[in-house]
């Protein structure tokens, strides 16, 4: 008997349940023919190849997921785990994985992509502050509106990290530190 255990993760944000995994599920097709949208990104783009991500989202209205998002990410591995960030009061979702960032909507009661954006070097991770979701990279910190609206983008380089406190970024970028606020940017 194998401990490997290859389906997808499930987590629920309110009433979203929103299925993650590294390997494509044996209901793969199923999902894909009941969702109201799948994406497939089979392109890692031109680095060597990566990993595989799928994602999921049954928002509640039905048995099925009505988005399915599938794809091909580089760079993989330790330090660049894909992620996702969902908020359900304004029915978004945010994919990372690789060097590509994916956004999507369901205001308007389908889902539907908003944006394919890129991660300098490889994605990190999305972390939400009150209206404001910041975008960790490699080479890159980004925020946007919790709608999906881009705010602003910034250059770092390792070793960096930042912290939010009172609606300012405190973000030290190999010892050299700046303050700024956390809607305008830098």
């Amino acid at each position: 008997m194998s401990d490997v255990w290859d389906g997808p993760l499930a987590f629920t944000v309110g009433t979203t349940q929103i299925l993650v995994g590294l390997a494509p599920p044996a209901v793969l097709g199923v999902f894909q023919q009941h969702a109201d949208l799948v994406e497939d990104f089979p392109d890692a783009d031109d680095r060597a190849v990566g990993g595989y991500f799928f994602v999921a989202v049954d928002d509640g209205d039905g048995e099925w997921p009505r988005l399915v998002v599938t794809q091909r990410y580089a760079p993989s591995g330790p330090g660049f785990s894909p992620g996702v960030l969902c908020v359900p009061e304004k029915r978004q979702l945010f994919i990372g994985a690789g060097t590509r960032l994916v956004a999507y909507h369901a205001r308007s009661g389908r889902w539907r992509r908003c944006w394919v954006d890129e991660a300098e070097f490889g994605f990190w991770s999305w972390r939400q502050h009150d209206d404001v979701v910041l975008m960790s990279a490699e080479l890159e910190l980004a925020a946007w509106r919790t709608d999906g609206t881009k705010l602003w983008t910034t250059f770092v380089e390792p070793p960096w990290s930042y912290r939010v406190v009172s609606d300012r970024v405190i973000l030290d970028v190999m010892g050299d530190v700046r303050t700024f606020d956390l809607r305008r940017g830098p």
